[in-house]
């Protein structure tokens, strides 16, 4: 799979995803769910959206 997500992405998506994870955990929600699918795609640095829509955040 083509790499697609740059760092500054990355950095986004993970701090997003922690927030995101730490909402469900203290409310006891399905949100964790939602977090780790954000976190997933910056830790892979390919996101199948972008390859969709055509968008490519990594400079390299």
């Amino acid at each position: 799979m083509k790499k697609n997500v740059g760092k500054p992405d990355k950095i986004g998506r993970v701090l997003l995803g922690v927030l995101i994870i730490s909402a469900g955990v203290i409310f006891q929600s399905w949100w964790g769910l939602i977090g780790a699918g954000i976190i997933l795609p910056a830790i892979m640095g390919s996101d199948p959206f972008y390859t969709l829509v055509g968008l490519n955040t990594n400079k390299k």
